[in-house]
């Protein structure tokens, strides 16, 4: 009998009740206890949704991450959270956020924490943020030094697990693995992260041993790094580590599930079916090819694991296509044979039946977290008790799957024609960047050190109430269109008051950076409750890429112009890039991602010429996301960043010289790929620096990056407002790399999520603190 089981539940609820929670708490609106009431409810009906299940995860659920989770679970907090008075759990939002509830931090202060003045009147910083592997949700990086230790605190987990238990439910909990964990941080003194590994160890031994006490006979550990090409240096043996901590923890009294995804194990397949552990798990969907080998590898005692619904897209699974290869390993497994989704259902939406308006061809194709598990559902029925068990089902499927391929809707050869004609001139400007920039800058006027913003601006409650009113069809398009002229004059006038050098229009009309141009572009859909989350509390709803893509129309220049009407400073025009459209959305799956992003780059450069024809001089085109699609592996990285270096440039560069060229990447590593970016040929571009105190300039050590760079001074994702002082620190670290001449001061990010009363004085800063260092430069000279 094939076994069903599940890696992973969204936790932020159906209808964002997590969100909504956590926001409330951080304000000071409701308790702790009404906090932890939300989430038992959550994890409840969560558990209830998977009862159908024969192991169900528990542990998934966290209040901001999970990687967080264990962190705390092992006791490793960083030294400037140490000592707080007050709950733990504000302590963990502390490092999440750099600050708690209202109320919380306030007592800290009050009642004399440590470090108690400084904390609760400017927050601590926040921990680190980045990518999950290869996905759009984000982690707070552990932190690590030589005398880092650990000191076990499995209440959280031990507490979920009594309330698992008290529901009936056949509970797997769910944890970090040792070596990922481990591969994830950050020695922040520069040591062997690998020497801790015997004290991390100790601590895993003793959770694992907590757990057999409670009665828990499996335990998943998640190791997808395992999935990446391990590094075989003397000081970083990663295949040495797993060989190492998972023979120490075959002594545990639990059985392991060994739990791998978001791509093929290939080198590592021996690696993984040999470690000690009871169970393996592997992402059948990116790694098809390793399942015969792997199975042909593992001894005759374990479980093997696959993961056969898609965790990270939303597209139905073709049922009886993976009943055909299915059911020849069920025959040869019997009860060693599980079934999963690939990875955790974190990264899909919950529920599709709450789609109410969705286009209900389109919505025929879809399976979300649920439907998801009613899929698995289908094929573990049908491997146990054959095919005609289902035949209804089967059929269903078939039918919806044929009726996709089918659509005239999803396929258009104008635009396979477009693609077809693209060349390498259609990528490159008409001067090297040393001729376009002293042309760039007697147009612009601009000063040393000169200020801007990435492109939002808060969204307020007015602002969202205003556009539910225009899509519920309360108001007319003229009242809209008068409400947001509003909002971007109010933009314009703080700008010109704080004495911005560069603009923005505060993109008060868009909802999100992605789903905005979506809404505008032909071969997209788009969801109402779609959901998911990117960090804490901030949720996305990623559109829908169905079928080819087509620009019917301009998309921002009414708005672009009118701001710029409203000032005689230059005003960026503000586009989102190919590559952060398509790794921002659940992409069709039936024809290569670089053919979807090459229609994107067409259909952004019209706005892009659309735009430069309407007097716009400075036009900034974000790739936040162009990282996040890199392959786990660096050997496959090459293939990936020609297309997407190419679809930006194919977007970007048919402007005139004098035209200037901005684009901005979020949370994530760069420096590995610096090469890739200088190659973009950008005029400006600006990254996150702040939060990982300007390390992500290391780059420029070694690579002489040719082009201006605004490094991020301003760490948006706190409500920390930086002092001028710690703005001047950062950018002296930068002018060290790079020359002033060449340097922009701006936050890391787009100012959407915040609130008005923290971006003002906080830009108030950033503008005093570029002349102060021009006062200097000048000094200087």
């Amino acid at each position: 009998m094939a076994l069903t089981h599940n890696l992973g539940f969204p936790r932020i609820g159906a209808q964002r009740e997590l969100k909504f929670a956590l926001e409330s708490y951080w304000k000071g609106q409701s308790s702790r206890d009404e906090l932890l009431a939300v989430g038992a409810r959550l994890r409840q009906r969560h558990w209830a949704d998977q009862a159908g299940l024969n192991l169900v995860p528990v542990g998934d659920f966290s209040f901001y991450d999970q990687v967080l989770d264990m962190s705390f679970t092992l006791g490793n907090l960083p030294a400037r959270v140490r000592g707080f008075h007050g709950d733990a759990l504000d302590n963990y939002f502390r490092v999440a956020r750099g600050k708690s509830a209202q109320t919380a931090d306030a007592h800290a202060h009050c009642c004399g924490g440590a470090h108690s003045a400084q904390h609760a009147d400017d927050g601590v910083q926040a921990g680190e943020m980045t990518k999950w592997f290869d996905t759009n949700y984000h982690y707070i990086v552990p932190e690590f030094d030589a005398d880092t230790t650990f000191k076990l605190d499995a209440a959280r987990l031990l507490a979920q697990l009594d309330e698992a238990r008290a529901q009936g439910i056949q509970a797997k909990p769910v944890l970090v693995g040792p070596v990922t964990y481990l591969a994830l941080g950050k020695a922040k003194d520069g040591s062997n992260k690998l020497d801790l590994l015997p004290r991390l160890l100790m601590a895993y031994t003793e959770l694992l041993d907590t757990l057999a006490a409670q009665g828990v006979e499996w335990v998943q550990v998640d190791e997808p790094l395992l999935v990446t090409e391990l590094d075989k240096h003397p000081d970083h043996d990663w295949q040495h580590a797993y060989k190492a901590a998972y023979h120490q923890l075959k002594s545990c009294r639990v059985k392991l599930l060994l739990a791998t995804y978001f791509g093929p194990l290939q080198e590592n397949a021996y690696l993984a079916a040999n470690l000690p552990v009871a169970g393996l798990h592997i992402d059948a969907i990116t790694g098809r090819d390793d399942v015969l080998p792997v199975l042909n590898l593992l001894p005759a005692h374990k479980v093997l694991s696959l993961g056969v619904v898609n965790g990270r897209n939303i597209w139905k699974t073709d049922l009886n296509a993976t009943l055909d290869w299915l059911e020849p390993l069920s025959a040869r497994l019997g009860d060693r044979l599980w079934i999963a989704p690939s990875c955790s259902l974190l990264h899909v939406p919950v529920d599709l039946t709450q789609e109410q308006k969705l286009d209900p061809e389109i919505k025929s194709w879809l399976a979300f977290a649920l439907q998801k598990l009613d899929e698995l559902a289908v094929l573990g029925r049908a491997l146990n008790e054959g095919r005609d068990a289902v035949q209804q089902a089967l059929a269903a499927n078939q039918a919806a799957l044929a009726a996709r391929r089918a659509s005239p809707r999803v396929h258009k050869p104008a635009v396979q024609a477009a693609v077809a004609q693209i060349t390498d001139h259609l990528g490159r400007r008409q001067s090297p960047y040393v001729e376009r920039a002293p042309r760039q800058a007697a147009l612009l006027r601009l000063p040393l050190y000169p200020t801007t913003t990435i492109g939002s601006f808060p969204q307020t409650a007015e602002i969202r109430q205003v556009r539910s009113e225009f899509k519920a069809g309360r108001i007319d398009a003229s009242s809209y269109r008068a409400a947001m002229q509003a909002e971007i004059a109010r933009s314009v006038r703080e700008q010109e008051a704080l004495g911005l050098d560069l603009l923005v229009h505060g993109e008060a009309e868009r909802n999100d950076m992605v789903e905005y141009f979506g809404e505008q572009l032909e071969g997209y859909a788009f969801s109402q409750f779609g959901w998911v989350q990117s960090y804490g509390s901030r949720c996305v709803k990623p559109p829908i890429l169905f079928g080819d893509i087509r620009r019917p129309k301009a998309m921002t220049v009414e708005w672009i112009v009118y701001a710029q009407s409203l000032t005689t400073k230059p005003m960026k025009g503000m586009l989102t890039g190919p590559v952060t459209i398509l790794n921002w959305s659940f992409v069709r799956d039936d024809q290569p991602r670089a053919d979807s992003c090459r229609q994107l780059a067409l259909a952004i450069r019209e706005e892009v010429l659309d735009l430069e024809q309407a007097g716009v001089r400075v036009i900034q085109i974000d790739e936040a996301a162009l990282r996040e699609g890199l392959p786990l592996r660096k050997s496959q990285w090459r293939s990936y960043l020609d297309w997407a270096v190419e679809s930006f440039r194919v977007t970007a560069n048919g402007v005139r010289d004098d035209t200037q060229i901005h684009t901005h990447m979020c949370y994530s590593e760069f420096n590995d790929i610096i090469a890739a970016i200088a190659a973009m040929d950008a005029d400006v571009i600006t990254i996150e620096t702040s939060r990982s105190d300007m390390e992500l300039l290391d780059a420029f050590d070694d690579f002489k990056y040719p082009n201006e760079i605004g490094p991020g001074v301003y760490d948006i994702h706190t409500p920390n407002i930086p002092t001028r002082e710690q703005i001047i620190t950062l950018m002296r670290k930068a002018a060290q790399r790079i020359p002033p001449e060449r340097l922009w001061v701006n936050p890391d990010c787009g100012l959407k999520t915040r609130q008005w009363a923290e971006v003002i004085p906080a830009l108030t800063h950033m503008v005093a603190a570029a002349r102060t260092l021009r006062a200097e430069q000048r000094i200087a000279a």
